[in-house]
């Protein structure tokens, strides 16, 4: 099983505006490449390492801003590959496990489709040991 060291720079290097969630494309640009992420994220990494989704809610103060999502691995870790996306005064509250219907996600189902195939270009390049930079 790939580590999730090797798997954090991977997604890195995969995500971009493409990937990125319409609500978060404004914010979203180089310096903060997981803004908008986590959603299309969570699915790849469930794709690969199985588990579950989580959702949170994000608030600034008593305002609701927005959902996080994040995983839930088979053997009880929590892996947030976005949570770097906030910004100081951004705060996670909650987690919920959500069920994820069968197939290609309906919201971001182009963000995602392009973010699983970098990334599984990525792993395999690692397998073969291509590694492409």
């Amino acid at each position: 099983m790939l580590a999730l060291e090797e798997l954090h720079p991977m997604f890195r290097a995969s995500w971009g505006a493409d990937t990125c969630d319409p609500h978060d494309a404004r914010d979203w640009g180089p310096e903060n490449p997981a803004r908008g992420q986590c959603g299309v994220t969570a699915l790849v990494v469930q794709d690969l390492l199985g588990g579950e989704l989580v959702l949170g809610e994000v608030f600034v103060g008593a305002a609701k801003v927005g959902h996080h999502y994040w995983n839930r691995l088979p053997d009880g870790r929590q892996v947030d590959l976005t949570a770097d996306q906030f910004r100081p005064k951004e705060v996670v509250v909650g987690g919920e496990v959500q069920h994820r219907p069968p197939g290609v996600p309906r919201r971001c189902r182009e963000q995602y489709r392009t973010l699983r195939l970098r990334v599984l270009a990525q792993l395999d390049g690692v397998a073969t040991g291509c590694r492409e930079r």
